[in-house]
């Protein structure tokens, strides 16, 4: 069953190169390398060994066209989105799946690019340590495809490549949302400590990705974690101090990516208000096409969803609820999500949008 599946994406990159006139002058969309949790996981975890490693099989993709693919949403998530309003004739595939077969790995990264993501990540090994993918390992696998990379078409070639791709990052909430539920983590640093920590790996991550030849940074800060499902009770957001924490780590993280562009010559960066996007999306629900702003739609005994677990009966009442699991928003909210960052408001980007930041010389 994988060899076939990497005969048919062998055959489609084929036919899509063709018709995107790979070859006849055309210029191509960038690729996209995706780095990150399960906001922006496309398989990854799925083929992940280990017996406590959070999978998404059904009913996750119930809406997602053919099989379920290990994506944490009943359809496509906010990085698919995202690869179709770039112009990418597919969301990036997993690097698990690719790995195995260098020169597809190869291929396909020097196309459309790779997804390293992985569901319960953090920005620190030891966030969820040995159930995914860290931020860190997903840096060191991006690393590996880039020797393939350059062992394919050389160096020089894969550098002209990724000084105008677009690397996507979205990584922060599993760490906060553990600090923050940890009463030993608390005793052990403060909250000023913990974020200088986080803001620290997060720099040296940028930095070392900008060593290999990265240049366009579209980065996703953290969201309003204490207002997902699980963190209410009755309706109302109940766990207030995670939100604190969030808002602490954003503005860091805006000082950082400021801050790396006068170190760094070359650098750019979107950085995405996740924070004030959902704000929004509860602020004014009906704005949006929303009528639950508070509940899963995918409920049962366990956060993630199970075969077990009762959800919303039809698509229309799916896309009307932010949230399709009690962490991970809907495939509606991940549409829009893409859609406010690519080329929406101002207000939801700074200082430019990924639209401009992929179409930037």
């Amino acid at each position: 069953m994988v060899m076939a599946n990497k005969r048919c994406f062998v055959l489609c990159l084929v036919i899509s190169m063709d018709v995107l006139g790979g070859g006849a002058g055309i210029l191509q969309p960038p690729p996209m390398y995706v780095f990150g949790d399960s906001t922006l996981d496309v398989g990854n975890n799925n083929l992940l060994p280990g017996m406590n490693v959070p999978r998404a099989s059904r009913p996750y993709g119930i809406d997602f066209p053919g099989v379920p693919t290990g994506r944490f949403s009943n359809g496509n998530n906010t990085a698919d989105f995202l690869a179709k309003r770039m112009g990418l004739w597919s969301s990036p595939p997993p690097y698990l799946m690719l790995e195995p077969d260098p020169d597809l790995l190869a291929s396909t990264a020097l196309e459309i690019g790779v997804n390293y993501a992985s569901g319960g990540s953090g920005i620190l090994d030891s966030t969820n340590a040995t159930k995914n993918i860290p931020l860190s390992k997903q840096v060191q696998y991006f690393k590996d495809t880039r020797a393939k990379m350059a062992a394919a078409t050389g160096d020089a070639a894969v550098s002209t490549l990724l000084a105008r791709s677009l690397f996507l990052i979205s990584d922060g909430n599993n760490d906060l949302t553990m600090f923050a539920t940890s009463a030993q983590r608390q005793q052990q640093q403060s909250a000023a400590a913990f974020l200088t920590d986080l803001i620290s790996n997060y720099s040296a991550t940028i930095t070392e990705l900008y060593g290999m030849g990265a240049r366009k940074f579209a980065i996703v800060n953290a969201g309003l974690i204490g207002c997902v499902p699980v963190g209410r009770t009755a309706g109302a957001c109940t766990v207030v101090g995670i939100n604190q924490l969030a808002a602490g780590f954003n503005a860091a993280l805006d000082n950082l990516l400021a801050e790396k562009t006068k170190q760094l010559p070359g650098l750019v960066y979107s950085l995405a208000d996740s924070y004030g996007l959902m704000l929004d999306f509860f602020a004014d629900p009906p704005a949006w096409g929303f009528t639950d702003i508070a509940t899963a739609c995918c409920t049962g005994a366990w956060v993630l969803c199970l075969p077990t677990s009762k959800i919303c009966p039809t698509r229309s009442e799916r896309d009307q609820h932010v949230f399709w699991d009690a962490f991970h928003f809907s495939q509606r909210a991940c549409f829009l999500t893409a859609q406010a960052f690519y080329d929406g408001p101002p207000k939801y980007t700074t200082p430019i949008n990924f639209m401009q930041l992929a179409q930037s010389t």
